[in-house]
Order: structure tokens, then sequence, then C-alpha cells
């Protein structure tokens, strides 16, 4: 997952080291996976699917995270492996930056893992080279159940009609904000509803009585833009083309304009760290902001990083805009001569109670509704425990879930925080930066 969008401690550089791909070989490896696809899948139908056909079965599994991840990980695979001894692991992971080189490495030298993560960065440009798997027969069959998921959970990994990932946990957008600070100075805390008016005018008051400016300035943040377009009857992303306009853009740059001239966010300088920043240092944890705007089972981290007590809300607006987010997925690769088990696996990384147990909230929240409110009951985590129950109170509220962001979708985002930032610094005007976004992110998507 991007950085500061899904649960995703990195490790020591060196581990699992591989050169950096440049994009061109890295379209030009996926591109070899698409031609090869035919040959894979031939020598797959060959082989044996299920564990037992042709005896032992050892399945690889690649991922993204650091060493805490890797235990619960490699302790939910040791279980399954406990269940089923005729199905062992070859497992490799690594951090998360260079985490999709090596896969298109992978995947296009004839070495691809049977089962891997995977996160809405990445997941339609693999599914459009026919390099995952559908699941859709398996779901249809209840092999692989979804049942006990949010519609729209289960739904974002949906690529062109085809289940292309399996959500490995939800989140969804949460307003972070320092409590401590709000009740030491008398101030009402933000509540699920309020407009973005209201928000912002009461950020301004938050930053006239503490002299700590409201919130984060967010209209650089992908998120917050995406939920704002969603309530205004549009979309980050219709079909293959983008699913708003220039004119939107500038709306949403000067919504923001004005909570700068007001006083409600802080200075450009400041704004700019908290885009640039990772999660445990926001805004809203180093006492620049109030409001920090962020992903809700992120409150965990935020809150090692702060004496004091945070709480959480939805992104102003209607709160159907918001969905179940899947934090990443796991994808089976097509050619895999193991179909079946890999399947099997990710139906009990996701469903079994002991191995969703031992998972926990690494990957965000259990996708299985009934297990996660177990896990919610046995968390000791007080900042956890409100992150799950902030999520659940919103479930209820979720709307459809958006398509699954297309091919040049991380280029949008970052051509986003570059727009916004020149509107923020005022070397462009809101027209003049929306424009240029829009002219980047056509190019950006081809």
């Amino acid at each position: 997952m991007h950085p500061a969008t899904s649960p995703t401690a990195g490790v020591p550089a060196g581990r699992n080291h591989r050169t950096p791909l440049t994009r061109r070989r890295f379209l030009r490896g996926l591109a070899a996976v698409a031609l090869a696809a035919p040959l894979a899948l031939g020598a797959a139908a060959c082989g044996g699917d299920g564990a037992g056909d042709d005896g032992p079965v050892k399945l690889s599994v690649f991922w993204w995270g650091g060493d805490a991840r890797a235990k619960l990980t490699e302790d939910a695979l040791a279980l399954y492996t406990k269940k089923h001894p005729e199905v062992t692991f070859e497992k490799t992971w690594q951090a998360n930056q260079g985490y999709f080189d090596k896969l298109a490495t992978l995947t296009a030298g004839g070495n691809p893992p049977d089962l891997f993560q995977i996160d809405d960065n990445y997941l339609a440009e693999y599914a459009g080279r026919s390099t995952t798997l559908d699941l859709t027969s398996y779901k249809d069959s209840g092999k692989l159940d979804v049942s006990k998921f949010p519609k729209s959970l289960w739904q974002y990994g949906v690529v062109d009609g085809k289940l292309a990932g399996v959500a490995a946990g939800e989140n969804t957008q949460g307003l972070v904000y320092n409590k401590t600070l709000l009740q030491k100075n008398g101030l009402p805390e933000p509540t699920t509803g309020m407009t973005w008016e209201q928000h912002i005018a009461w950020a301004e008051q938050v930053a006239k009585k503490t002299k700590v400016p409201g919130t984060q300035d967010p209209s650089a943040d992908y998120k917050a833009f995406w939920v704002w377009l969603r309530q205004q009857g549009k979309d980050l992303y219709k079909g293959t083309e983008l699913g708003f306009t220039a004119d939107d853009v500038t709306a949403w740059f000067a919504l923001w304009k004005g909570a700068r001239d007001r006083g409600a966010t802080p200075t450009p300088d400041v704004i700019h760290e908290g885009n640039a920043t990772d999660i445990t240092k926001q805004l809203v944890v180093t006492g620049k902001a109030a409001t920090s705007w962020v992903w809700a089972n992120q409150m965990p981290d935020l809150k090692k990083n702060t004496k004091d007590e945070l709480g959480v809300v939805a992104y102003p607006g209607d709160p159907s805009a918001q969905w179940a987010r899947a934090s990443m997925y796991w994808s089976v690769f097509k050619g895999s001569k193991h179909r079946d088990v890999a399947v099997d696996v990710i139906n009990f990384l996701t469903n079994d109670p002991e191995a969703v147990a031992l998972l926990g909230t690494d990957r965000g929240l259990p996708s299985n509704l009934d297990l996660r409110a177990t896990v919610s009951e046995t968390a000791t985590d007080p900042a956890m425990k409100q992150s799950i129950q902030v999520e659940s109170d919103l479930a209820q509220k979720f709307g459809e879930s958006p398509q699954v962001p297309i091919k040049g979708h991380s280029k949008v985002r970052s051509e986003l925080t570059k727009a916004a930032e020149n509107a923020q610094y005022g070397r462009a005007t809101p027209a003049q930066a929306a424009e240029q976004f829009m002219a980047a992110c056509k190019s950006a998507i081809g």
C-alpha cells in the first residue's frame, strides 16, 4: 500500500533487495507476462490444482511488510500447514519500497508467486494483463466465502467484471483530531455528517482559540478529493477515463484557498510537511494542526506518537460517499499449478477464526464482520478498539464501492499533490492549477 494509505510497515533497506526497475521495464515485464500467459495456463492445466492430486504441494507466497507482519503471516501459514499437512509454503517478503518492481520481475521472469499481496494502485494493471486469476467461480461456489464481508468490500476487488483480488483487510477514510487540545480549550469536537463549510468554520474557530491551525489542508490528498467528488455525484474514475472535470478540480482547490485565507489551515510550508511525511509524523501528532486526514485503521500508529488523546470521525459531508476499502488484497497468479489450494489459503486467512485472531488488524480490520467483532472484543489496544468501533459504525452508512483505480493511478495521485501545492504556495490560481492537473492526468492514464 502506498505508504500513507495502508498498513505497510517497512523493513531495513537491503532485505531481499533488488535494483529498482524503471517504469518502462516494469510495463515491458508485465507485457511479457501477458504474452506468456497461454503457455503458463497450458502448463497449469497439466498439473494438479488440489493438494493431494499429485502428492504434496509447495505454494509460493509473496507479500510486503515489516518484521511484525512477517511473523504474523508466517504463524498463520504454519497453522494452515498444521491443518493441511500436505501443503507447505515458500515464503518471501520485503519492504513496500521496491515490492512491485520485484513482483514485476518475478512474473515476467517465469517465476511468479502462486499467491501474492497487491493493492489498489496495481490491481487493475495486473488484472488487465491477465496476471491475476478470476476468483468469481470460487466465490459463486462458496469455496471462497465472502458472505460475511461488507458487499462494497469484496466488490472493490472486481476489475472488468472479474474478481481479481480478495480484501485482506478493510479500512476507510478517517478524520483524526486532537481531543485533548479541544477539551482543554472548551471547543466542540467534529462530528460525522458536518458539511465541508462547517468543518472549515470549526477549524477557523480552533485556530483562533488555540493558535493551532484547526485542520491540515487536504487539497493534495486524493482520499479527501475522492470522497468530495462522490458527494458531488462524480467519481475519481469512470471506465478508463477520469470521472471529473477541470471545473471540479478548480472548485476543490478554491474551497481550500478560502480555508487558508481564513487561517483555518497551516502555512504552505507546514502543509507541504504534512503532504510529504509518513503516518507517524502527521500534523495531528506533531502539534502543527488539530486535524489530519488519514485512514481510520491508522489510529494505533498515530497514537503511539503522541501523549494526547485522539478522536476519529468520517470525512465531512455525506458519509455514504465513503466505502469499505480493501487495505490490500490477496491475489492468485493465473498460471499457478495449484490454483485451488491458493484460493483455499485465501479463504483460510480471511475466514478461519484462529487465523484471523493471529493476524489481528495488521492488514486492516478483518474482512469477515463476525470475526471482526470477535477481534474487537479481545483487542487490548484502546486506539485499535476505537478504530474498529468507528469503522463498524461507519459501515452502516457506507455507499457502493467505486471501481478499482485504473492504470496510472499512482501518477494521478502524485500530480494532484504537485498541482495542489502550486495553488497552496500561490504559484498558480486554483483554475490554473486545475488545468495543469488535468493535463498531467490525461498523460498519465494514456
